[in-house]
């Protein structure tokens, strides 16, 4: 009952003229980063900036504009950080390939400790 309420209470307050544009808003509000909460979406997301952005992901809907169009125009606004998945380039490429590099240095130190060769006397 409760999703329900919220759910027209959204539409309600963001209301677009297809099923397709509400399916795409609501798309975008769960990619997009609030940029004010620590990683939570936009959707869920009660900051002032929150609210702000969404209007302007729904003017832009509203729009017909692309996901690939709004997600460009916010993030050269806002910076990468805004999406949820920032895309592989030279400045996240340590944000995307760290963990398997610590992994795997973590791996070769821990074999290099185990399997140390002991010199024979």
């Amino acid at each position: 009952m409760l999703l329900i309420t919220s759910l027209t209470f959204a539409n309600s307050i963001y209301p677009l003229d297809s099923a397709k544009k509400e399916v795409q808003f609501n798309h975008l509000l769960k990619d997009l980063r609030c940029l004010v909460c620590q990683n939570q979406d936009l959707a869920d997301s009660n900051a002032e900036l929150a609210k702000d952005l969404r209007l302007q992901v729904y003017q832009l809907v509203k729009e017909g504009k692309t996901d690939t169009e709004i997600s460009d125009y916010l993030t050269s606004r806002y910076g990468d950080f805004i999406l949820f998945k920032p895309p592989i380039k030279a400045v996240t490429l340590l944000l995307w390939f760290g963990p398997f590099l610590f992994l795997l240095l973590g791996f070769v130190i821990f074999w290099r400790t185990c399997f140390k060769r002991i010199p024979y006397e």
